[in-house]
């Protein structure tokens, strides 16, 4: 019975920990770029974007298209960096506990 209420307890303080991951993530400004810093996006590392930062030499009509992709590319960068955030954050919060490799987590 002891092995039970100690699995009980572990799990709360998982369920809490992942709890206080999310409010982290939600919080968390990660920036990514592209075009050698020609356009920057910040999201959160849950990946809300927060803002989008332009190089001014690309507000030209004819740059319209490379303007387009270099925005997705900037996000898919902060996209990735978030994703890195919160990968770092669950391996430090699952450290020790007997879960499979490879096991992922709806965070």
């Amino acid at each position: 019975m002891k092995d039970i209420m100690g699995m009980m307890k572990k799990a709360q303080e998982f369920q809490q920990r992942a709890q206080e991951m999310q409010e982290e993530a939600a919080s968390t400004i990660v920036e990514g770029s592209s075009g050698g810093g020609m356009v920057t996006v910040a999201m959160t590392a849950k990946g809300d974007l927060r803002g989008v930062k332009l190089d001014p030499s690309l507000l030209k009509p004819e740059e319209a298209e490379i303007l387009e992709d270099l925005i997705v590319a900037a996000h898919a960068d902060a996209r990735r960096k978030g994703e890195d955030f919160m990968q770092s954050k669950m391996s430090e919060m699952t450290a020790g506990l007997p879960i499979p490799p490879g096991m992922k987590f709806p965070f």
